[in-house]
Order: structure tokens, then sequence, then C-alpha cells
């Protein structure tokens, strides 16, 4: 097995057409087909079913398709860590934000990165936490901001703040009928629109509720922040997110936030990279812009909505 078949196999496996691949790898189709088919003959297995429409993988291919795509990063990765000794960080690297901060943060933290990096290439991928874990240990994110994260050994992570917890609900009225904060305990007889387990989110609030005694009350799972927010705005029910879900609501004047006390809830928003492979100069770059760029942009999304009644975010933010 050499890379260059492992390059094409995972390019024909993930496209699911050996036409789609040889273009988007500037090589023959026949040729293309001829290293696939000559790894399948060194592992004695077949990794593709063909047909007419295309091909889809087989349980051994599944298995090679993971771990190539790994050792395809790494490899770039290596090659990444060669070139930077001429110079500036160059290369590619992806970083991994939850729905709830992506569309406050993806466009001005490009123009930073540019700035710092102009030789460079950034991705940004948005995701639920728990995937941005899984994707980060497998090696297909770089970079990673999580929600809550669960300790790891697999995982380095810097707390980079802690954001209130609010109930929103759909107004009665113009004005707010109740603003004033609430007990979590009283939470539980409110049903919620919330993610499913094991969001970081759903497993605190069952905790927490649970050494009280209490059960959450569900009203709808939805594992989207957006989706969520759309939902309490239509009336659907009640939802327990940061301030930062409603800097992004299209229509947030038509909801009511209370802060969770008693005890008081937060959530802790962390930068994580991997504890298991190693980083390359780009990443670790990255990761210090990232930790000095996001508290700071997201106080100043908080504070340019707060003239208009949404709640301002009260955070602490840990160096």
């Amino acid at each position: 097995m050499d890379l260059k078949q492992l390059e094409y196999f995972v390019h024909v496996a993930e496209l699911g057409s050996f036409t789609r691949a040889a273009a988007i790898l500037d090589v023959a189709q026949p040729a293309l087909s001829r290293q696939v088919r000559r790894l399948e003959t060194e592992l004695r297995q077949t990794l593709l079913y063909r047909n007419g429409r295309g091909v889809s993988v087989t349980p051994p291919g599944k298995r090679l398709l993971e771990h190539g795509r790994g050792i395809l990063q790494q490899f770039e990765r290596a090659r990444q860590e060669v070139e930077e000794t001429r110079g500036s960080p160059v290369g590619r690297v992806v970083v991994g934000v939850p729905h709830s901060i992506g569309r406050l943060v993806t466009a001005p933290f490009v123009a930073e990165f540019k700035r710092a990096f102009p030789r460079a290439t950034l991705c940004i991928t948005e995701g639920l936490t728990v995937h941005l874990h899984e994707w980060l240990v497998a090696g297909r994110i770089d970079v990673a901001v999580l929600h809550d994260p669960i300790p790891s050994p697999s995982v380095e992570f810097v707390p980079l703040r802690e954001d209130a917890l609010f109930l929103i609900g759909r107004r009665a009225g113009r004005r707010a009928a109740a603003s004033a904060p609430i007990a979590l305990k009283e939470v539980a007889d409110i049903p919620l629109i919330i993610p499913s387990r094991p969001h970081p989110l759903r497993m605190l609030v069952e905790t927490r509720l649970a050494n009280m005694g209490r059960k959450i009350s569900i009203a709808l799972e939805i594992d989207a922040v957006g989706g969520i927010v759309d939902l309490v705005t239509r009336g659907y029910g009640h939802a327990i997110v940061t301030a930062n879900a409603l800097l992004i609501a299209a229509d947030a004047a038509k909801l009511n936030a209370r802060r969770i006390i008693s005890p008081r809830m937060s959530s802790v928003l962390a930068l994580a990279t991997s504890a298991e492979r190693p980083v390359t100069e780009l990443s670790r770059q990255t990761a210090d812009l990232m930790r000095e760029f996001l508290p700071k942009a997201l106080d100043q999304s908080a504070k340019a909505v707060a003239p208009q009644g949404r709640p301002a975010s009260r955070n602490r933010t840990k160096k």
C-alpha cells in the first residue's frame, strides 16, 4: 500500500464515483481504477461495491476509509511542518465551532486569520459539540471550540469564557410578562425544546435536576440551536440557551429571557486540540489566535445588541 493508492481510494469512496474522483484528482479513470484494484488485491478485501450508478463502500472499505483520512491528514501535517521552517506558517488548518456562535465569529475570524497567516488556508466547519469532539479525536479537524466539554485523555482543553444560561420563551405581549430570574426547580415544570442526549447542555440540565429529585419536561428534541430558537419564537415551547443563541435569532424581539438561578446555571466555552496527534505550527498559532479573538468578539456582539432589549451576556473570560 502506498499513499497514492490510499488517496485515490479515499476520493472514490467519499465521492461515490470513479468518474468524479478522476476529475478531482486530474488522472485518467482507467489508471485510477487500476490503483484501487491493486489496493484491494494487496489487502485481499473488496473495498468498493461497483454498480451502474457509481460505487458504495463495503464494511472493510469503511474501516480503511476511517484510517485513510487520518493517515493522509497526518502526512499533510508533516509536510506543513517541513515547509514552515522556511518562514511564516503555511498549509491548511480546519477549525470547528458550535452552531450557536458560528454566524457571529466566522467572518471576523477569517479576516483576523488572513492578516496573521497570508500564506495559509483556513477551513471552518460548524457542528454540535458532540460531533466536533468526535471529529477532533478522529483527526478531521485541528482546533475546536466546544461547549461544556467532557474531560478526555484524547483532548486538551483551555477554558475561554463562562456564559450565563437563560430560559427563553415567546413574549405574551409587547412587554415581557416575566423577566425576573427563575429557579432551576421551576424549569422542571416547563416543557422544553432541547437537544437530545448526549448533548452537554441536555446532560447538564438533567444532572442538576436529578440532584434535586426532579425530571426534565421535554416538548421537542432538536439538535440545532437555530431551529430551537425559531421554534420557541413560534410558540412551540421554551428552551435553555446562552445569550449567544439569541444574538443569531431572526426575531429575538419576540422572545423573553430569564436568568436561571438556584443554582446559577452557566455554560463553559473551551478551546480544544488533540492530545494524541502532533500539532502543526499553523494549528498552534491558529489556536492562540482563536483564544485571544473569541472572548472579545462575543463580548462585542453582546454589547452591540444589548440596547435593543436582548440580554447582554455577563461573562467571565478565562485566560
